[in-house]
């Protein structure tokens, strides 16, 4: 009988374990945001002058929306273009950068106090560190033909929080004309490539990559 009783309790104790590290298991896996992730190499690229016409980018109608996940859920909102240009040659964008306000990160998914705590967390040294790195910016180094119409192939040096990699992702032409032209992309990053390692809390972790969709807007 004393035997069978610590069987039991041996038994209940290795369930009540399992079951806690079930849980944890649980409460530590995140996924990451819809998007395919860039393909991203440590070296950076000089940038080649390119021959094409300069459209000016429209920080008025461009912009970059960003989405980022933790086990309880996601949070999303836009991040200002200040100035860029798109290099654009024989009915191609062939070239350009634009530039990044840090410090307009805003969150469109909560109001009030936890809207505000939300966006001074990410602009903390926890997140991008916009005091040290008000700006990030991204400059083309290479625009390939795409296995789609209207998709071309772009690599270039992303810089943020003072670090640069090359990365390389599909975008999309939407419009082009002599005068005006229009990029979209929508593609992840892994984030604590460039930074920004901040992992979350123990039972609620945040995803390892971030989303980012961009639209340039640039010319009349």
């Amino acid at each position: 009988m004393f035997n069978h009783l610590i069987f039991k309790k041996g038994k209940m104790k290795n369930l009540v374990v399992a079951f806690s590290a079930s849980a944890l298991l649980m409460a530590s896996c995140v996924s990451n945001p819809d998007g395919k992730k860039a393909e991203t190499v440590e070296e950076t690229v000089e940038v080649q002058a390119v021959a094409g016409t300069p459209l000016a980018v429209n920080p008025e109608l461009s912009q970059v929306i960003w989405n980022g996940k933790k086990v309880s859920g996601q949070h999303h909102g836009t991040i200002n273009i200040t100035s860029g240009s798109l290099l654009v040659n024989g009915g191609k964008v062939v070239g350009g950068d634009f530039v990044i306000d840090m410090n307009s990160i805003v969150n469109q998914d909560m109001e009030g106090e936890y809207k505000e705590k939300l966006e001074g967390h990410l602009k903390s040294g926890d997140f991008f560190d916009v005091t040290n790195h008000p700006e990030a910016n991204f400059k083309i180094t290479a625009v390939q033909d795409g296995t789609t119409p209207g998709v071309v192939v772009v690599s270039g040096n992303l810089t943020i929080k003072g670090i640069t990699k090359n990365i390389t992702f599909d975008a999309t032409v939407v419009n082009l004309t002599d005068t005006s032209a229009q990029v979209t992309a929508d593609f992840n990053i892994a984030r604590e490539d460039w930074g920004v390692n901040y992992t979350g809390q123990a039972d609620d972790l945040i995803s390892k990559e971030i989303n980012f969709k961009i639209n340039l807007v640039a010319g009349n």
